[in-house]
């Protein structure tokens, strides 16, 4: 599934019309296969109001209701707006509707809204597409508000009105939708802390436009059970633990072994071949018996932190994960810088690493291996010295900057968590639960990127939108089969890794 803004969509929609002469099938295609998806939440009982602008959303608004009175429903359309502003194919449609006993209420200064909407079981909400920019302007606002107040159950068709489909939009106006139906594609406000509420549950139709044009315009999309499916390497009968990664975690202190334990056990969980940990000797001593599967180096310590005076031999490795529960001292910083310059392999940078690297993000930057970094909302701000509040707004925005500048892989953290490559290239996880917001959930997926990132013949974007997914996956599995988002910890979705692969693979 692909993600786009709305000029995206624009350009999409005229390859396909132009290039392709869709030209008089999009319209129609739009509605009958938003009508599918409206017969799961109505009943033939159910009175019902459509709400059609002059646009193309309208147009699409009048083939739903055109095909639902088709179907024995009892429908009727309010036009908001004159004939005279209609687009020519939504007039055509709007005539279609007519010919076939539509009856089409049209709004202006008398119309009691609220009294309609209110008799009403179902609302379709086809008023204005992803072309809003700004505030609403009268009626149109006011409509919109008493809708909101009014109606019982709203369906609205490509994104609810008002909405703006991109992260520019912060100031609006809103139909605030329980199921939304979008056309073609997912719109990137869907994955946006402040706009996503709005669309409630929400699918995704296909009506005809070709992976040839979204794979010319996008370069979104969704990280779902497909592509974890068709790019997780399969693990062949003869394979020996070399194939699978020879991987290697750096971090702990002697306040703070827990996420360093969840992180090793993570990755041997999740498939690793050979797991090493170097960590402070009394780390070492707590976590051996709890993960006998892995090796130890123990690093120098003071004052129970890594020391900056810490031996350790970086090569060999197929990966490393850095940075977990290691605590913020100097001598911890010092270390980290070492293991910067002398890596030669995939490196994974996390937690408190994330807070070191800051001052070295122009030696990042000359690194020829990829540098994975994992951060969440308030680590990513202070890396690129802007507020949370302005990174909510605009986290696509921010994590292809972030990527692009320092020609590292950025995996933002979040509700929906944003994977993003050097070129540019971005997906949205969307597995996972409330459960998940707790300590400890950084750490398991940062285990389980290690795993991903060292398997034989995985693209490193690939790795990381598997492992988002499969973290999300278990999260998902062990609420609905054991635990609610009260209960659940991070140990529990390594223990639900199992029960994930089993499932998807």
């Amino acid at each position: 599934m692909f993600i786009v803004t709305a000029k995206e969509m624009y350009d999409i929609d005229r390859y396909t019309k132009q290039k392709l002469g869709f030209k008089n099938l999009l319209m129609e295609n739009a509605g009958r296969a938003v009508c599918e998806k409206i017969y799961t939440q109505i009943t033939k009982t159910d009175k019902i109001i459509v709400f059609s602008g002059t646009g193309n959303n309208g147009g699409d608004g009048y083939v739903v209701a055109r095909t639902l009175i088709n179907e024995g429903f009892h429908v009727t359309v309010v036009q908001v707006g004159q004939d005279e502003k209609m687009a020519e194919e939504t007039y055509f449609h709007k005539q279609l509707f007519l010919n076939c006993d539509g009856s089409i209420i049209q709004c202006n200064e008398e119309t009691n809204v609220s009294e309609l909407v209110s008799k009403h079981d179902i609302l379709v909400d086809a008023l204005l597409g992803i072309g809003v920019k700004g505030r609403l302007r009268e009626p149109i606002r006011t409509i919109v508000s008493k809708i909101n107040q009014a109606a019982r159950h709203v369906i609205s068709v490509d994104l609810p009105s008002g909405l703006p489909a991109d992260e520019e939009g912060t100031e609006f106006t809103s139909i605030k939708a329980d199921y939304t139906i979008m056309i073609g594609a997912a719109k990137v406000s869907a994955f946006l802390q402040h706009t996503a509420p709005y669309y409630g549950k929400w699918d995704v139709v296909s009506i005809g436009y070709p992976e040839k044009a979204f794979k010319t315009y996008v370069s979104r999309r969704l990280a779902g059970s497909e592509k974890f499916k068709t790019s997780m390497p399969k693990r062949l009968f003869d394979a020996y633990k070399g194939n699978h990664g020879k991987g290697l975690v750096i971090g702990g202190s002697n306040n703070m072994p827990g996420a360093f334990s969840m992180t090793v056990r993570a990755a041997i969980k999740s498939g690793s071949g050979l797991l090493t940990a170097a960590t402070t000797e009394k780390v070492i001593d707590r976590m051996a018996a709890v993960s006998p599967e892995a090796m130890y180096l123990t690093l120098a310590e003071q004052d129970g932190f890594i020391s900056s005076e810490s031996q350790l031999s970086l090569g060999g490795y197929d990966a490393i994960a850095f940075g977990i529960g290691m605590g913020r001292e100097e001598g911890t910083r010092l270390f980290l810088y070492r293991v910067l310059r002398e890596s030669e392999c995939s490196l994974i940078i996390d937690a408190d690493g994330l807070t070191h690297i800051k001052p070295y993000l122009d030696v990042i930057r000359q690194k020829t291996q990829p540098i994975i970094m994992t951060p969440h909302f308030g680590e990513m701000a202070n890396l690129m010295d802007v507020s949370i509040k302005e990174l909510i707004k605009k986290p696509f925005y921010y994590s292809f900057k972030f990527a692009r500048d320092y020609q590292v892989y950025v995996v933002l953290k979040g509700r929906y968590t944003i994977i993003t490559s050097p070129s540019g290239k971005q997906a949205v996880n969307r597995t996972g639960n409330p459960g998940l917001a707790k300590g400890g959930s950084g750490d398991v997926l940062t285990g389980i990127t290690l795993t991903m990132v060292m398997q034989q013949d995985m693209d490193i974007f690939d790795a990381l939108c598997n492992a988002c997914f499969i973290h999300g996956a278990s999260a998902d599995i062990q609420v609905e089969e054991a635990h609610s988002t009260y209960d659940l910890t991070a140990v529990d979705v390594i223990a639900g890794l199992s029960k994930a692969y089993r499932t998807f693979l």
